[in-house]
């Protein structure tokens, strides 16, 4: 499965300070997660085609390889601890994918 979360950073939080905890924190933690194959942010750029800006800030992608893995990653102490100070610093809409295949 492949989870999409949308974002945009909570007012007071600069994108100095979310990009040293994604960086320091959030990424390489949930990469090495055993639920999980990859997980990457990305920093919105606009509206492609568009001078408009894009309704979110930052988009991440998690390929999860086991849901019932996944949730037992994410309920350890040190996931709860970093998913709450996520939240703390972002508005987000997570997102759950399945691939459309021909």
């Amino acid at each position: 499965m492949r989870i999409i979360a949308l974002f945009n950073l909570k007012p007071g939080i600069s994108p100095d300070e979310y990009l040293a905890f994604a960086k320091t924190l959030d990424l390489p933690t949930v990469n090495a997660l055993p639920s999980v194959d990859s997980f990457r942010i990305f920093k919105s750029t606009g509206l492609l085609f568009s001078e408009d800006p894009s309704p979110y800030s930052h988009i991440e992608i998690l390929d999860i390889n086991d849901m019932d893995q996944f949730g037992a990653d994410a309920g350890t102490p040190a996931m709860q601890a970093i998913a709450a100070q996520f939240q703390g610093m972002a508005d987000v809409v997570f997102i759950g994918t399945e691939e459309i295949t021909a």
